[in-house]
C-alpha cells in the first residue's frame, strides 16, 4: 500500500503542475487543453479518493483494525483484502 500512495503522490503532483500550466491563446487549441484539464481533473479526483482510502487503511493498520469490517465488524476475507487492499468493508456489507 506504501508504494501504491507514494505513485498516486507523485501522479497528483504532476497533474497539478499540468493544470496550473499556461494555455494557448488559440481558441481552438485552448477548448483542446480545457478538455484535456477535465480529464486530467477527474483523474486527479479518483486518485485523491484512492489516497483517502489507503491511508484510511494505513491507521486501521496501527490501530490493529485491519481487516475487520467497519461496518458490522466481522472479518474481511482475505480474498477480498488481496484484491482491495484497502477496502473497508466485509463482502456482505459492501453490497
Amino acid at each position: 500500500m506504501q508504494q501504491r500512495l507514494a505513485a498516486l503522490k507523485g501522479r497528483l503532483s504532476g497533474i497539478s503542475t499540468e493544470l496550473v500550466a499556461e494555455h494557448s491563446s488559440d481558441w481552438e487549441d485552448l477548448a483542446i487543453e480545457r478538455e484535456g484539464d477535465e480529464v486530467l481533473e477527474s483523474i486527479g479526483n479518483a486518485g485523491l479518493l484512492e489516497i483517502r482510502r489507503i491511508e484510511a487503511a494505513l491507521a486501521r493498520i496501527e490501530l490493529g483494525d485491519y481487516g475487520l469490517c467497519v461496518t458490522c465488524g466481522g472479518p474481511i476475507e482475505p480474498e477480498r483484502l488481496d484484491a482491495l487492499p484497502d477496502t473497508p468493508f466485509c463482502r456482505n456489507c459492501a453490497s
